[in-house]
Order: C-alpha cells, then structure tokens, then sequence
C-alpha cells in the first residue's frame, strides 16, 4: 500500500463514462494523462495516471440514472461499518461492500440529499498516489440542496467535523476537516437549480483559461468560468456529459 489517507479523507476518484475510449483520449489530451488497462478481469476499468502516478480511474458508466459523471470515494477502515452509518444516518446504500480484485473493498451511497459518493477500504491500493499538482485532484465538493440535513450526515458517517465560514455576500461554506486539517467543501445549491445534490471534483491547472479554451476545442462544454479566493476555476462538461472542475490554485490559501 503506497499510499496511506486518514479515514474521511478523500482518497481517489474515478469516471464512469459512456465510452470509455473517447473520455480517455480527451481527458489525455486536456491534462496530459495516460490511461492504463488492467486487462480483460476488470471489467473495462483503468487507471489514470499522470507523470506514471495514479490520479483516478476510469471505465464503464453501470448506472443508467447518472450517466457519465465522476465519483467521489473517501477513505474508511471498514467498509461493512461505514454501510452500517450511512444505513444509521437516514442515507440510502446503492452498492454494498464489495471486494476489488484483492485491491480493497468499496461501497457506494447517497447521502440523504441524494448526492453519490462512495468508501474505499485499502488493501493493496491505498489510493491516488498524486495528488494537488498540475493534472491531480486538487479539492472535492459537495453542491448541496440541504448543507445543515448533509452535515450531520457526514460528521456520523465519515467521522469528520464540520466548520462553517462566511465568505461574504450572504454565503457560507462547509469545510469538512479530519484532525483539524480541510478535507473536503460544501456549499448550496444555486436557488433554482433542478440538478439534484452532487460532489464534484477540482482538478489542478496551470493555467485556468487556457485548459478551458482547450475542453471546448475538443467538444467539451462550459457551464462556468470566474476568479474565488481560492484561484481561477471553470466548471466544464466533457464530451460524454460527465461535470468536472478545473482551478489554478491561489498559492498558500486558506480558510
């Protein structure tokens, strides 16, 4: 296990897409990664690598109500237990534990507001072994159509706390912290928006204008693009319809 992530925190991603081949080939040429095959016993699931660092996976959409979208999966030390929180807690279990070809066990869930999100238990996978640099996750975020039902939620699944912040304008966001350290955002929803309550993930860029100029060039799509304290970010569709973020971090930000 090369890699070793405090239970909470989150400690891989991966695409279910609607063509495994075509996503690969974009995400290669946007962020510069490579797509590994595990071979006919995985069911069509690969590795992301950037630099020959694991960063995520990638394989098969399975479940026709989501479509092409990224997954989020936090680190547990027991995958049974967290499924017996989530059940605790007023969450809805999708897939129950399950082993991964001797790599660790996962499950996935919706939290009560109806976001997906998933555990991983390492065995000989313990996670991304790249993280926070230029073509890695950066940060993970929940938009949520009910933050206050969501964080007790995660404070009894997770076992994380939680730490509201005022970022003016009437807002307020969610840090999800595990031993007093940021693991994870939340924030509401745009009033209005029908999407239901998601996590997305903010992948790590040089340059933010650049890198969204060029998702548009090969068929992906724009949905959003602005400064935050946190750095310049976009919000960008790829061409299979799976959300996905990108941000060039504001050196040394914090909250």
């Amino acid at each position: 296990m090369a890699t070793t992530f405090a239970p909470g925190t989150p400690n891989w991603v991966d695409l279910g897409t609607s063509d495994v081949a075509a996503a690969g080939s974009f995400y290669s040429q946007l962020f510069g990664w490579t797509v590994q095959d595990l071979g006919p016993d995985s069911g069509g699931y690969g590795m992301l690598l950037k630099d020959g660092k694991q960063i995520g996976g990638i394989g098969p959409a399975n479940d026709p109500a989501r479509g092409s979208s990224w997954s989020v999966y936090f680190a547990t030390e027991d995958a049974r237990a967290s499924t017996d929180r989530v059940a605790d807690a007023g969450g809805t279990v999708v897939a129950p534990p399950m082993d991964v070809m001797g790599q660790g066990r996962m499950a996935v869930f919706q939290d009560p507001t109806g976001a997906y999100f998933n555990v991983w238990q390492p065995g000989q996978h313990g996670g991304a072994e790249l993280t926070e640099s230029p073509g890695s996750v950066s940060w993970v975020e929940l938009m949520s159509n009910d933050v206050n039902r969501a964080k007790p939620f995660y404070q009894q699944v997770l076992g994380v706390s939680t730490r509201d912040v005022d970022v003016g304008g009437g807002m307020t966001y969610t840090l999800l912290e595990v031993g007093g350290k940021n693991a994870a955002g939340a924030m509401p929803a745009p009033p209005g928006q029908a999407q239901p309550s998601s996590w997305g993930v903010y992948f790590a860029v040089e340059d933010c204008d650049a890198v969204a100029d060029k998702a548009v060039e090969l068929g992906g799509a724009e949905l959003h693009r602005d400064d935050s304290p946190a750095g310049r970010l976009a919000f960008l569709v790829d061409p299979q319809g799976a959300e996905f973020r990108i941000i060039k971090p504001t050196p040394d930000f914090s909250m």
